[in-house]
């Protein structure tokens, strides 16, 4: 009872303690928000550095002919969600004569694949030609 009349003598004493407890808090939280928002973009990021399977259709034609990447004769390539990679794990000449008028190095063509990307490249464990 004592206590309770000290501190209705000294209101300022209560909103002190109040204030100084709510931002004891709210700094706590803050710290822990900003943890858990550390702890997802460390997660993003592996996220992005591990390669995810892909089963989509997609086109295919020559890198070099119709998708206009650099490099050494005619190789391969797949464009997927509109950006070019080209292709490990078949060739360009195992899906017919590329120079054919239907040929990778002529038309692009559309194709079902399953695979990854990986260093910028299209790994394939499946390439099937839809006519």
């Amino acid at each position: 009872m004592k206590a309770a009349r000290q501190l209705n003598q000294c209101p300022g004493a209560i909103w002190f303690l109040v204030i100084c407890s709510s931002l004891v808090f709210e700094m706590g939280c803050g710290e822990q928000d900003r943890g858990q928002q550390s702890a997802q973009r460390e997660q993003g990021s592996m996220e992005n550095q591990r390669p995810r399977e892909i089963r989509q259709v997609v086109e295919a034609a020559c890198g070099q002919c119709q998708f206009g990447l650099s490099g050494d004769g005619c190789d391969l390539a797949v464009r997927i969600d509109g950006k070019a990679y080209y292709v490990d794990g078949t060739s360009i000449d195992d899906h017919g004569d590329a120079h054919a008028e239907d040929g990778f190095c002529n038309a692009i063509r559309k194709a079902e694949v399953e695979g990854r990307i990986e260093n910028e490249r299209f790994v394939v464990s499946s390439l099937k030609l839809i006519l």
